[in-house]
């Protein structure tokens, strides 16, 4: 073992952490300037090592912090690394890390990063081999001067540490401590043995008046016993009459308190029917109130539907005499329309012959006119023209403009020809749509008829469905009631259950409810299924019995009536796991089924008890629960039975009142108020749990069938919103053919209205063609004839025809005109007649007609008074409800009456009970007052029995036995006279004598057991004190060998002896004068005088008082020398010669020297050196110097350099060393 590494940080000059790199295990020198911080290195290891630096104030631990420039040093620490691997140090590792740190507040180690205390530290050094006897492992800059000043005493007291013999003065002291205190008690024991001589003496003088006085003493007391104990008995007489009136006036108290619990619960169950009836009452007046409210919807209703009738029926009567009058006026207006239309027949045929025939004349008219004057211009051509080809030519230009006429006149009368078919193919197919929408209009003014019936079928289904609805609206309202009045119910019951009931066990109670609901909302998977099935409840919750067991059953559970019920106690495990991760408060106590072994009781037959197992109704599967709660108790007639079966069936027992029997022995009882009984108000939770699960299931249906209405009265909204959406659809698409069938019917007069202008044209454009032609056939004829001045014959004869027909034909037409424009005035008349006036009345009465609906109001007020005759049956219906609930309500108010009346009897009978237990407990206090006094007067008799203390015998105090009370008063007095005699007298003598006596006997035992300590102890001591010196003569011995050696090896020519002083005398002791001492101071020991007062003297020949040194540096004896004569350098080495004498003796695994070859010559350091190396082959030695002899045989080199008033340290070579040496030679 031996120092690997050392860090450094924040200590003294070292402010950076310096991690010093890893040591020689053998011999390692540290070189450096004065103050650079060689020895704050020795004192950071001494620091973690030693306990010199233990209980330090805090300025001390400032002190060791580093305080030069830069920030501020709060903590320091040295850590030294220990190669472990011979496992020296009793850690199972190769290495081992030991860190003190330091700071103004704390100082603290560290083992391997764990916090360890000093006391471990040290501890753990002491068994790797550091001694705390021998502090010289670390011999400090100073060290070697103060051996070498030192006086004689202090080299012994250096050998006693070296020797241990600390322990010895340790336990020296403790036995002398032990012997004083020893010899203290012995002291007070003589004292109280001679004051208990005396005292006997005394007593033994008093013993004869004491016998005079015991005998009157002996017949005073017969008689002060014979007088208590008559007083005695008599009290005791009494208390048993007292005890049979109490318990007569208990049991009749018991039946005064049992009839008014009877009463006080039947006044509970009357409440609970007088509340029901007050709820029933609510409901029926709440239904009441609604139905009165519905029934004036309805009125107002039906009011506002009579108003829409009787304006309905005003409208109808007003809209059938506008009906017929309109259908009066159309009907003469349709007469109107057909005389018209049979004057235009007979006027059309007509017009249109006149209209042609005029149209012919005229035609036949232009074209004679038109030949007449071609005629004319070839008659003027020779004046035109001056040749015939300037005629022809003329001609050419007149056909080829001609030419183009006529092909535009065909193509205007072909457009005209088209533009007439196009009309006729439009108006026949208006005529067609005009047919379509005639016939689409009836069949949609049907439609709308058939829709509108449905529609307000639908609207009577709608309100049959409300009026179901708001019957079953009015039922869950009461049902509701019903339901919220059961759960108040129910919660004050559980209020009363939980008052009954520790808060803990509550919590505990709340807390499984929390989480089996929130395994409820995990079960997604169904992972919690089996806990959720394995999972019963609490044991009250799962048991039922009849009320007369209430009690017993009730005492004997106890806190288990709140036990859960598990299957397995895997489901109780994860229960509590839940509890205890979300942390929720309580008290839980779970039963799983597995884990409870029962087995089956063998009851005694008998009438005077039964088993409460039977007695009590539970599911088969949790039989185990219950017979581990309730298989081993039964339930008797009495206590005396309950005691008798108890204490022979080894089974335990109970009354019906709750006094139990243990079958341990043990009796229970006292008064149990029935009226808080946790079974009964468990059991009008379950009543009531299923009162409510069974109004929660018909207020569900309620809720489910009004949920089904509602969707029905959806669905036929829905249909409602169809109907009427198709309705205005319907009339929207009856008002828009209406329209187109008026815009078609317009269009078709203007067709037919254009088509006559039409026709005429196209016959004025034929005829303008026919001319055309005519003229061109006579250009053609003309061109190429010849040039005349006169018309041909032929021509003339023409022209002269041409004359006479166009004035008859101009005739003709003013007649045919005359009779045309006739005709056409009257066809115009009529015409305009029909059209304007006629056909425009017609269409405006059948709008009228139209806009009358007299069937569509008829059948509105047709269903207006349907629905009056159901508003009229819900109204009847209602008040049919409303009487029914009218005797409803009166009935339950005069059950109420009748109730409340009832309740106020058994109140009142209830208060006389409760009057007489009153009464009974004031007799009952008196009785009580009256046995305390009585009990009184019986402790005081026994107590005074008890005074008189050791009673006569029986023939004394048979002579008193029968004596009445005043001779036994009077024989009294006449005994007390006598023993006033006898007032000086010690009464306790005989009592004190033998008090005195056993404790004499005490004490003087109590003496011979000090005296045997005292001689222990002192032997001890003597023994302690030889094996001191026994220790510290071997332990001189080992170091004077180990010193002569040393000496002789650092001197080669010189010896040296260790010399120990006794008084004035020197005495170099060898292995026989040692043994010879010791057993000298053993025979002294033994011949000592163990009374005498030198128990701790010591033998003659073992009184050291010092250690001297006695060296010659040249062999020679003559030339032998203290410590004194010396020189400093000497005085150095004989110094350094004892302390590794002292290391040799008791070695350690590495050794820190700091500078200790100083005040040496080379020739000594030299030696010093070689002794150094030769013991580094068996530890490691870690040294500074300025000198170069120690650098010579050294492993490795370490060199310190103070820059910026902080110590470096680093690993330095051999030459380095030597130059850091020399340059401090140098600087010195």
């Amino acid at each position: 073992m031996y120092i690997k590494q050392v860090i450094i940080s924040g200590f003294r000059s070292y402010r950076d952490q310096i991690n010093i790199d890893p040591f020689s295990p053998k011999h390692n020198v540290v070189v450096g300037r004065n103050g650079s911080g060689k020895s704050n290195f020795f004192y950071a290891i001494q620091f973690a090592l030693s306990d010199e630096f233990s209980h330090l104030r805090p300025e001390q631990r400032q002190s060791l912090l580093h305080e030069g420039t830069g920030p501020r040093v709060i903590s320091a620490f040295v850590e030294v690394i220990f190669d472990n691997s011979d496992n020296r140090i009793p850690i199972e590792k190769d290495e081992v890390v030991l860190r003190r740190v330091i700071g103004s507040k704390k100082d603290q180690y560290f083992l391997d990063k764990k916090m360890v205390t000093k006391t471990d530290v040290m501890n753990l050094l002491e068994s790797a081999g550091f001694s705390t006897s021998n502090p010289y492992y670390i011999v400090k800059q100073g060290k070697i001067n103060q051996m070498a000043t030192a006086p004689d005493s202090y080299r012994l007291k250096l050998l006693r540490e070296v020797a241990g013999t600390k322990v010895y003065d340790e336990r020296k002291e403790e036995s002398s401590t032990i012997l004083k205190e020893s010899e203290g008690r012995r002291e007070k024991i003589d004292d109280l043995l001679k004051y208990i001589e005396e005292r006997l003496d005394t007593l033994q003088n008093e013993k004869e008046e004491l016998a005079a006085y015991q005998k009157w003493d002996k017949q005073r007391r017969s008689l002060e016993y014979t007088m208590h104990d008559h007083e005695l008995r008599d009290a005791r007489k009494k208390l048993d009459e007292l005890a049979d009136h109490r318990e007569k006036s208990g049991t009749n108290n018991q039946k005064l308190r049992e009839k008014q619990q009877n009463l006080s619960e039947q006044v509970q169950e009357m409440d609970y029917k007088s509340r029901e009836l007050n709820s029933k009452m609510e409901g029926f007046q709440d239904e009441k109130d609604q139905i009165m409210t519905e029934e004036q919807e309805e009125v107002k209703k039906k009011a506002q539907l009579e108003l829409k009738i009787h304006d309905m029926e005003e409208e109808l009567a007003g809209d059938a005499t506008a009906k017929g009058e309109a259908e009066k006026e159309l009907k003469k207006v349709e007469r109107l329309i057909e005389t018209t239309k049979e004057e235009l027949d007979e006027i059309n045929p007509r017009y249109t012959r006149e209209r042609e025939e005029e149209e012919s004349k005229k035609h036949e008219l232009a074209a004679a006119e038109q030949k007449r004057k071609e005629l004319y211009a070839k008659q003027g051509r020779k004046n035109q023209f001056a040749s015939r080809e300037q005629r022809d030519s003329w001609i050419d230009k007149e056909l080829k403009a001609l030419n183009k006429a006529i092909s535009d006149k065909k193509s205007q009368i072909q457009r005209l020809r088209d533009d007439l078919e196009n009309s006729e193919e439009r108006a026949e197919t208006l005529r067609k749509q005009m047919s379509d929408l005639e016939n689409d209009i009836t069949n949609t003014k049907g439609k709308t008829d058939d829709d509108n019936k449905k529609y307000y079928e639908l609207k009577k289904e709608v309100d049959d469905l409300n009026n179901r609805r708001n019957d079953l609206w009015r039922k869950e309202n009461a049902m509701q009631q019903a339901c919220s009045s059961t759960q108040e119910e129910m919660k004050q019951r559980e209020m009363q259950l939980r008052s009954l009931t520790g808060k803990s066990v509550l919590n505990g109670i709340d807390s499984m409810k929390r989480i089996l609901n929130d395994f409820r909302a995990r079960n997604d998977n169904g992972q919690y299924t089996h806990i959720l099935e394995g999972y019963h409840g609490t044991l009250i919750e799962n048991m039922e019995c009849e009320k007369t067991f209430y009690t017993c059953v009730e005492v004997t559970a106890g806190s288990r009536l709140f036990y859960h019920i598990v299957d397995t106690d895997d489901i109780s495990t994860t229960l509590l796991k839940e509890i205890n991760r979300q942390r929720l408060p309580g008290e839980v106590n779970i039963m799983p089924l597995n884990r409870l072994e029962v087995r089956d009781t063998h009851y005694p037959e008998t009438n005077e008890a039964v088993p409460m197992f039977r007695k009590i109704t539970f599911d088969k599967k949790l039989k185990k629960a219950m017979q581990h709660v309730f298989g081993k108790t039964l339930i008797c007639r009495s206590m005396d039975v309950a005691t008798q079966i108890a204490r022979t069936q080894n089974l335990d027992c109970i009354t019906l009142e709750g006094e139990q029997a243990s079958r341990r022995g043990t009796l229970t009882g006292g008064y149990y108020d029935t009226r808080k009984s946790r079974l009964d108000h468990q059991r009008a939770i379950s009543e009531l749990e299923i009162k409510r699960e069974t109004q929660k299931s018909e207020l569900d249906k309620l809720k489910n069938d009004v949920r089904v209405i509602e969707k029905e009265v959806e669905k036929i909204l829905f249909e409602l919103q169809r109907s009427e959406t198709r309705l205005n659809k319907f009339r929207g698409n009856y008002d828009s053919k209406k329209v187109d069938l008026k815009l078609a019917k317009e269009e078709l007069d203007e067709i037919l209205k254009a088509r006559m202008p039409k026709e005429r044209s196209l016959a004025g454009h034929e005829q303008s063609l026919k001319s055309m032609e005519e003229t061109k056939n006579s250009f053609t004829e003309e061109r190429g004839s010849d040039l005349l001045s006169q018309l041909s014959a032929e021509d003339q004869q023409r022209m002269d025809e041409l004359n006479d027909r166009i004035h008859q034909l101009s005739q003709q037409q003013k007649v045919i005109f005359k009779n045309r424009n006739k005709t056409e005035s009257q066809k115009n008349m009529k015409e305009s007649l029909l059209h304007h006036s006629l056909m425009k009345k017609r269409d405006r009465l059948q709008q009228e007609l139209e806009g009358i609906q007299q069937q569509d109001n008829t059948d509105q007020l047709t269903n207006y008074r349907n629905e009056v005759d159901r508003v009229d049956e819900r109204i009847t219906t209602h008040n049919d409800r409303k009487q029914d609930l009218y005797k409803e309500i009166k009935k339950l108010q005069a059950e109420k009456a009748k109730l409340n009346n009832e309740i106020e009897q058994l109140k009142n009978q209830e208060q006389e009970y409760q009057l007489k237990i009153e009464q009974d407990s004031k007799d009952l206090e008196k009785m009580t007052n009256k046995h305390s006094i009585l009990i009184k007067k019986k402790d005081d008799a026994i107590k005074k029995i008890r005074e008189i203390g050791f009673l006569p015998g029986a023939e004394v105090l048979a002579e008193h036995k029968d004596l009445p009370s005043k001779q036994l008063f009077k024989k009294l007095q006449e005994v007390q006279a006598e023993l006033k005699k006898y007032s000086h007298v010690n009464k306790k003598a005989m009592e004190q004598f033998v008090n005195f006596s056993e404790q004499k006997e005490k004490l003087m035992k109590r003496r011979d057991e000090l005296d045997a300590a005292h001689q222990s102890i002192v032997e001890l001591m003597t023994v302690l004190d030889h094996r001191k010196y026994e220790a510290i003569t071997l332990t001189f011995k080992q170091v004077c060998k180990n010193f002569s050696e040393i000496f002789s090896k650092l001197v080669p020519n010189g010896t040296g002896n260790l010399i120990m002083r006794k008084g004035d005398q020197d005495q170099i002791l060898e292995d026989d004068d040692s043994d010879r001492a010791i057993g000298q101071a053993a025979a002294a020991g033994a011949t000592s005088d163990s009374e005498g007062s030198q128990y701790d003297s010591i033998p003659q020949a073992l009184q050291f008082n010092g250690i001297a040194i006695k060296v010659s540096f040249t062999g020679n004896k003559a030339d032998t020398r203290d410590m004194q004569q010396l020189s400093g350098g000497q005085k150095s080495l004989v110094a350094l010669a004892l302390i590794f004498a002292i290391q040799k003796c008791d070695p350690a695994p590495f050794y820190l020297f700091d500078e200790i070859d100083a005040a040496l010559d080379m020739d000594h350091r030299k030696a010093v050196a070689d002794m150094i190396h030769e013991l580094a082959e068996n530890a490691q030695f870690i040294t500074t110097t300025f000198r170069s002899e120690l650098l010579e045989h050294a492993d490795k080199f370490y060199g310190v350099k103070f820059r910026n008033k902080v110590s470096h340290i680093e690993l330095i070579e051999k030459e380095q060393a030597k130059e850091f040496v020399e340059d401090d030679s140098q600087h010195d």
